[in-house]
């Protein structure tokens, strides 16, 4: 087996041990229950709730016995306080549904639908069932669903997704297997479960699998036991498209086992899967008892790295306590922040009791939730722990609770008429440090140790060891189908490079091992609340909306003010920043903001309920002109400068000047949106600012990034170096102007120095420019930005170079897409896309971004043609005209 080191392997549970105050509050010894996490309230922390299963075994059933009868079904619910661990058992008032196991359940906010199972009097109806724990008061509710519903079943699994469907799939209707999928909308009424019809690689029937829902929309079956009996080791992805179609898509890797009664849940974009049964309900033991399946890598991972075949339960050759602890079936998991949880099961013939307790490791850079504080090991990260500080109740002197407004619950008692808004606390819950993490944010001091130690030997390991990563272009793409509706994440479309029409000339990268390394993250800490006005207003990834009357919500003194605090931060910056990976980076947006809140929600976003706790930003200039909302777009990547100034970082392009964007649209809308004295007197502050950026970044001193290229007279990263900031382009030498302005030739035949069709005095430089630069700078790759290219990226110099553009349909007519560069700790570089959107269908409130742009980019088209995409034949024009700026 091979350990890849850029891919965390899975963690090792241990037990976890908490109290109670009667033995009624104790769950005791259970198996085919439910674990499901819910958000805080004003008097908690995050709990674990705990209902039904089956509390005893009749017969004395041994493991080697299928069909093993269990008893005691109960419906009793238990409440584990994550933080204080303390176990209680509540007693909600109004009809509970009857004792059940192998039921199904999901989490919404500060409650817990339920539905299906098998009880005493056998099948549970399909009703479903609200445990509703709003403002602390317990109740049940039955929700009324009208029309014909998924029936009976049990061995069935459900989640929330897209933060909106109900969705169940699979299990027993007493007859026979099911493999059906249905799914209830929460958002409308009356309430209709509809069956739906899936597009794509369908999973075959099912029983006992596991489902969870990944915090951007897609649900993850697993495993599961097939009508012959058979354990299954494939997964699945079930995602809805825009136009309502919803499809299944096989999820890559191969699994270290076959398992069903299994438990699964995930952290981050890392499923989390535990013990198991396998065929004549043998438990799976040895390493294959724990794995993880990195969706965004699509790869499984067992304890020692990466799964590369399927084991047949081989066992383990020598004892390992921590793995027999996972030798179990039937048992129930959830998480909360960066930790899973686990309680009971079933162990051959012994009912277990135990919790149990993993974290995902705190250095993956898929997640972005704290570790709770109050239970903290040793293993963890120091730098974690003050992650999200924005976030941490504050006590009041009632001693209770005080939950920020973006995680505040409102919930209509009596059905499920605010799911979608108490949904939203589902992942705020798993975000947020509590007050008790604050008294133990005082690490003991052989912690400290520990962790300074790590620190600084990944230090040590980045700045210059031998076994330091090569950069690796990743060999697939992460691509956002054009109809689709939410985050689809790494393993739902993922492309060969070589299958793009446009990119695929280019050749591929060499690839090499990746390590780990760590990574700093730092909250500005500014008294004043401006910039934190303008991501309040501007940072909404799935439902901003353009301005319809056009006005712009800030006056020319906020603009100062806002160019005055973040201008105090770039006059502090190296003009060369030295960056850590991971690394997110950007290319040209030109005032396309509704492109950037695209990208932010596919990929994620900078903020503590995003990833900017353990990802940097990069953008690489362009940030005004052609689009109509430059004005958004520069004040809002400001203002996440100022409040995340050693994790957001932005450099300067060619349209950061005044005489450049005076022409291409910038200067006319600041007049048009702010009035003729304020606009004027706002595009000046806007430029002036525009001289303090830094010109370019290193990536771990071997990417180097910026936004035109190297042209004729840049050979070392030192040149870069030493131009002084605060500089104008007519006061820059020729060193600027090749850094801004210049491009590489058309393909990688054309080697030197050419003529750059953008005007007179400008170059563009051949392949062998790029390999000269990169081996004197000891440098293996060279990201710039600055020309539009079809696919959103494009590889040049045998892959040293990629040009990177994130806005797309450029100017309203190239019909391009847009991309990212994902730079993972390992060095490996992920593109991810977005295609342009379609034209409006009904109105223009519709596609506000793409309605009104039209009109914009047409009239400013006109004055100012569009440069050429890259690799398009240029048009016949003077190539010293603006068609080419």
């Amino acid at each position: 087996m091979g350990s890849k080191p850029w891919l965390n392997p899975a963690p090792t549970y241990r037990p976890l041990e908490g109290y109670w105050e009667t033995d009624d509050d104790a769950p005791g010894p259970r198996c085919g229950h439910t674990l499901t996490a819910v958000a805080a309230s004003k008097s908690y922390g995050p709990r674990l709730i705990l209902f039904g299963g089956a509390t005893a075994i009749e017969c004395g059933a041994s493991s080697s016995a299928p069909g093993i009868r269990l008893a005691g079904v109960t419906n009793s619910v238990h409440s584990y306080d994550v933080v204080t661990r303390k176990w209680s058992r509540i007693r909600p008032a109004g009809d509970p549904p009857s004792p059940r196991a192998a039921h199904a359940a999901a989490a919404v906010g500060t409650m817990v639908v339920f539905q299906g199972g098998i009880g005493p009097a056998g099948h549970s109806t399909d009703d479903l069932y609200v445990l509703d724990m709003t403002n602390d008061k317990y109740k049940w509710h039955r929700v009324v669903v009208q029309g014909h519903g998924p029936g009976p079943r049990y061995g069935h699994v459900m989640d929330l997704v897209a933060q909106r469907f109900l969705v169940t799939v699979s299990g027993n209707d007493g007859k026979r297997v099911l493999s059906d999928a249905w799914a209830l909308d929460t958002a409308q009424k009356p309430y209709v479960w509809q069956r739906l019809n899936p597009e794509g690689d369908r999973p075959s029937a099912r029983m006992y699998a596991t489902a969870s829902a990944r915090s951007d929309g897609m649900l993850l079956l697993c495993g599961g036991r097939d009508s012959s009996g058979t354990p299954l080791t494939d997964a699945y992805g079930l995602l809805m498209h825009r136009n309502g179609r919803w499809e299944w898509t096989l999820a890559p890797g191969v699994s270290p086992s076959p398992r069903y009664q299994h438990a699964a849940v995930f952290v981050g974009t890392r499923l989390h899967v535990t013990g198991g049964a396998l065929r004549g309900g043998r438990a799976i033991e040895g390493e294959a008892a724990i794995a993880v399946l990195d969706t965004a890598a699509g790869a499984w991972l067992d304890r020692n790295g990466l799964v590369t075949s399927s084991k047949a339960n081989k066992g383990h050759s020598e004892f390992d306590p921590s793995l027999e602890l996972m030798r179990r079936c039937r048992h129930a998991a959830a998480s909360v922040a960066v930790r899973i949880y686990i309680y009971g099961g079933l162990r051959g013939d012994i009912l277990l009791d135990d919790l149990l307790f993993a974290e995902n490791s705190p250095f993956e850079s898929d997640i972005s939730m704290p570790i709770v504080a109050s239970e903290r090991t040793p293993s963890a990260s120091k730098v974690v722990q003050s992650n999200f500080n924005a976030n941490v109740p504050e006590q009041a002197s009632d001693g209770r609770y005080e939950i920020p407004d973006s995680g505040g619950i409102s919930m209509d008692k009596n059905s499920l008429d605010k799911l979608v808004e108490a949904s939203t606390a589902e992942v705020e819950a798993v975000r947020i440090v509590w007050q008790a993490a604050q008294a133990a944010s005082s690490s003991p001091s052989d912690e400290t140790s520990a962790s300074d130690d790590y620190t600084q030997a990944t230090d040590t390991l980045s700045d210059g060891s031998d076994i330091e990563a090569d950069v690796r272009l990743h060999p697939r793409a992460v691509v956002v189908a054009k109809e689709a509706v939410g985050n689809l994440g790494g393993m739902v479309r993922q492309l060969s490079l070589d299958q793009f029409e446009h990119e695929n000339r280019r050749m591929m990268p060499v690839s090499s091992d990746p390590s780990n390394l760590t990574k700093k993250f730092t909250r500005q800490k500014s008294p004043q609340g401006l910039h934190k006005k303008i991501i309040s207003t501007l940072l909404r990834p799935r439902n901003w909306k353009a301005p319809l009357n056009r006005k712009f919500f800030l006056d020319s003194y906020e603009v100062g003010e806002l160019c005055h605090a973040a201008e105090q931060i770039f006059m502090q910056e190296p003009t060369v920043l030295q960056l850590r990976a991971p690394v997110k980076v950007f290319g040209d947006l030109h005032g396309q903001f509704g492109d950037l809140m695209r990208l932010f929600d596919e990929y994620g976003f900078p903020s503590t309920a995003g990833d900017i706790t353990y990802i940097d930003y990069l953008f690489l200039g362009d940030y005004v002109d052609r689009g109509q909302h430059s004005l958004e777009t520069i004040t809002l990547l400001l203002a996440l400068k100022i409040e995340y100034q050693e994790n957001f970082h932005l450099i300067r392009g060619n349209h950061e000047a005044a005489d450049i964007n005076a022409l291409f649209g910038f200067r006319l809308e600041c007049i048009e949106r702010m009035g003729e004295n304020d606009g004027i007197w706002a595009w000046t502050r806007f430029n002036q600012l525009f001289n303090y950026l830094p010109l370019s970044a290193l990536i771990e001193k071997k990417i180097i990034c910026m936004h035109g290229g190297i042209g004729r007279s840049i050979n070392s990263v030192e040149q870069i170096e030493k131009l002084e900031r605060p500089i104008t382009m007519d006061a820059g030498s020729i060193v600027l102007m090749d850094l801004l302005w210049s491009d590489p030739t058309e393909n990688d035949s054309i080697e030197g120095l050419r003529p750059n069709a953008r005007g007179p005095g400008l170059v563009t430089f051949g392949p062998d420019r790029v390999l000269d630069f990169c081996k004197k700078n000891k440098l293996q790759l060279i990201i710039r930005a600055h020309e539009c290219v079809m696919d959103g990226f494009e590889r040049f110099a045998h892959g040293q170079l990629i040009t990177l553009f994130s806005a797309t349909n450029y100017c309203g007519t190239a019909n391009n897409a847009g991309a990212i560069l994902v730079i993972g700790r390992g060095l490996v570089v992920v593109p991810k896309l977005i295609h342009p959107l379609p034209p409006p269908v009904h109105s223009p409130e519709m596609s506000p971004e793409r309605a009104i742009d039209d009109t914009w980019m047409q009239e400013l088209n006109i004055q100012r043609p569009p440069t050429p995409t890259r690799g398009r034949p240029k048009p016949d024009q003077d190539r010293s005209s603006l068609a080419y700026i």
